[in-house]
């Protein structure tokens, strides 16, 4: 009986895998989505992967379909999975893309996979390794051979693993997109011909072709920008547009005359930058933009319906005419439907509800939070200044400052430092500075220059055999627009006092911050000097959490060795997402990194709520 029994098991178990894993079809026919041999309209939500924990895939994507989402869209940032040249991660943690995609299918998701090469997206240098500068030859977003060849290799590399997620091969992915927005880069690129241009973007597409895929390409575009961003071959969709009849009217135009239509990028909230406002946008409009495309038979993916966190030094950075440089939070909150930490807010309910009334498909129930804990407030037992911490190490030196590129540096922190033999004074002008410095004169913080504040020069007085320390923070790549040709980081041209070049015996102590530090035994803690931080605490119980920052300067921290993320006073952001997949009970560490440490910290706060829109420092 028992043998029976277990066969009989055994025998449904197969079934209902079979069943659960059965083969659909996807694709574009007589101006439809087609999903198995039936016209469909797409109602996707953009989340990354790489912007989550693993560990919280499963609850985000249950997020979205209780949306009543029935695709989820997701990029795929290059630098995210070569961690350096020629080495390839698509394994570790929130880098496996293969679990992710697999997960999306398992909670009854399409996916719509969007691997550039170029991503834009808020992330650094809009998903390019920053060693591609390294190569003079090597022309990132054009024709140019030796990129092309580097595009290559990074989408055969992606391919091998997604291939047979396709749905072709029974998984998932019924759309990969071809390049991102490459009609907005065509429109400030003006100097490159067109037909140059178009060269590039066919040969991505070539690229994908070859490499396996065999679903449809679509390419993204604001509908005004088709002319230099359609691919032949390709569909096109739009980012943005609210007037249906003007969609419908271009696609056709650059579709043969018909569909499917699909909006791309529907924006329910917006990016933030540091030292600007949180941007906000009310459940009310972006319900009635979402009624317009369910009653007008437009596909669309929401742009974010869960953004999540730029974690370490992934965050990116846009620029205008007030600011060189606008490097985004560490929050990727985007005020979207699904919140930062997965939780449900009104314009999620909002959502959910107008989709009860137009999906033919059943929306499951919305899933469970991740508990939420308060930490009581953790102890700062150790500090060490992070002068003397970096000059523990061997110094690169040259006859004048290195970017990091050439110091084969990617993100965190470089110290520049000379010792001068006679003195000056006059104004220190970094003009290329790349992004943020904080100078000091025989260890005392004389200065701060700032490349987001348009502040480059600051008075200096170097007084007798005295030592010039300039400490620079790359603040992240520029990712969108024309000046992503132009990323180098550090300090990129000449350093002057007045009209006099400093030249000769500089000394650079590289700080990547790609690891959390070790403090040795100390306490040396100088009011207005880069200061390490370090403390411990035991937890009972696990939860998610929020890092209160609101008093403190500037920097980083770290969490059980994890770099959970950037904070600054100038707001609007004052608080820093701690997951709790990334706590254990019993001991845990944290080290706290801050860079103008105008006042001494002897402990560090948690909350139950995160602050994302607080007051702006100008």
């Amino acid at each position: 009986m028992k043998k029976a029994l277990l066969s009989l098991f055994l025998l449904i178990l197969i079934i209902s895998q079979a069943f659960s894993q059965a083969k659909h079809t996807f694709k574009i026919a007589d101006g439809n989505f087609i999903y198995d041999g039936k016209p469909i309209q797409i109602h996707s939500g953009e989340m990354h992967f790489a912007r989550i924990p693993k560990a919280y895939w499963k609850q985000r994507l249950q997020m979205l379909r209780a949306m009543g989402m029935n695709a989820v869209a997701t990029y795929v940032f290059w630098n995210h999975h070569e961690v350096s040249p020629g080495v390839w991660d698509f394994k570790t943690d929130n880098r496996d893309i293969r679990e992710f995609i697999k997960t999306a299918q398992q909670e009854g998701l399409m996916v719509i996979l969007r691997p550039g090469p170029y991503a834009c997206a808020e992330w650094e240098f809009g998903g390019y390794p920053w060693w591609l500068q390294n190569d003079k030859q090597l022309v990132i977003r054009s024709k140019n051979d030796r990129f092309l060849d580097s595009c290559k290799t990074y989408i055969n590399q992606l391919m091998s693993q997604v291939k047979d997620l396709q749905i072709t091969h029974g998984g998932p992915i019924i759309m990969v997109q071809a390049e991102n927005e490459f009609g907005s880069y065509v429109a400030q690129r003006k100097d490159v011909p067109l037909a140059d241009h178009k060269i590039y973007s066919a040969a991505i597409k070539d690229l994908l072709l070859k490499a396996g895929v065999d679903v449809p390409l679509f390419t993204s575009d604001g509908d005004w920008l088709f002319q230099g961003g359609v691919i032949q071959g390709a569909l096109p969709t739009a980012n943005g547009e609210g007037d249906t009849k003007n969609l419908k009217k271009l696609i056709n135009q650059y579709n043969d005359g018909k569909g499917p239509y699909m909006v791309a990028e529907y924006y329910p909230g917006w990016l933030d930058h540091w030292g600007e406002k949180f941007e906000k946008v009310s459940e009310t409009s972006v319900i009635k933009d979402l009624e317009k495309y369910l009653k007008d038979t437009v596909s669309f993916n929401v742009y974010m319906a869960h953004g999540g966190t730029n974690f370490g030094f992934t965050s990116g950075a846009n620029y205008s005419k007030e600011h060189q440089i606008q490097p985004d939070i560490t929050s990727y909150d985007y005020d979207a439907p699904i919140s930062e930490a997965g939780w449900v807010t009104p314009k999620f309910t909002a959502i959910r509800n107008l989709m009860k009334k137009y999906a033919a498909y059943s929306i499951p129930e919305v899933p469970a939070s991740i508990p939420v804990i308060q930490i009581p407030a953790i102890k700062l037992t150790k500090t060490a200044d992070l002068l003397e911490f970096a000059k523990n190490q061997q110094a690169v030196e040259s006859d004048t400052p290195q970017t990091f590129e050439t110091l084969n540096q990617g993100h965190g922190y470089v110290l520049y430092s000379r010792k001068f033999t006679q003195p000056i004074s006059g104004t220190l002008n970094l003009e290329g500075l790349r992004d943020y410095a904080t100078i000091y004169v025989n260890g005392e913080r004389v200065g701060e220059v700032n490349r987001q504040g348009n502040k480059f020069t600051c008075p200096i007085n170097i007084p007798f055999n005295a030592r010039l320390d300039i400490l620079v923070e790359n603040l992240g790549r520029i990712n969108y627009g024309g000046e992503i040709i132009h990323n180098l980081k550090g300090i990129i041209s000449p350093v002057k006092i007045d009209d006099h070049e400093i030249t000769g015996n500089w000394q650079m102590y590289k700080l990547p911050m790609d690891k959390v530090p070790a403090l040795t035994t100390g306490t040396t803690n100088t009011t207005g000097n880069p200061t390490l931080y370090q403390g411990t605490f035991d937890l009972s119980k696990l939860g998610d959490t929020f890092l209160d920052m609101k008093n403190w300067g500037k920097g980083i921290v770290f969490v059980n060795g994890i770099n959970i993320g950037r904070y600054w006073k100038i707001g609007p952001q004052q608080t820093l997402y701690l997951p709790g997949c990334w706590l254990k009970k019993g001991a845990n560490s944290i080290v706290v990194l801050d860079q103008l440490n105008d006042t001494k910290q002897t402990e560090i706060n948690t909350v139950t709520v995160p602050v994302l829109d607080g007051p702006v420092i100008k």
